[in-house]
């Protein structure tokens, strides 16, 4: 009969705590360009509102989401355990 100890194998996480800190931060950057992509609307149909197309929802917003992108696969590729070579 085999010992539990020699069964069990060390559980760890695939990510370490920078790699979390890093998605945290990317998930920011994303939240922020939805919030500012949001709005721009009108409670009339009929009415055009031509705030819609100004420079935080076109330009700004998708830039937000666009690098919160980038730093998520930057979390993600992260190595915490590498060594700098000094």
């Amino acid at each position: 009969m085999k010992n539990k100890t020699q069964n069990t194998t060390d559980k760890e996480f695939i990510f370490q705590k920078k790699n979390y800190m890093f998605m945290f931060i990317g998930l920011a950057f994303i939240a922020i360009g939805f919030i500012l992509m949001s709005g721009g609307g009108s409670n009339d149909p009929a009415v055009f509102n031509p705030d819609i197309y100004n420079f935080r929802r076109i330009r700004l917003a998708p830039t937000l989401v666009l690098i919160g992108f980038g730093i998520e696969v930057y979390a993600i590729l992260l190595n915490p355990n590498k060594k700098k070579n000094n």
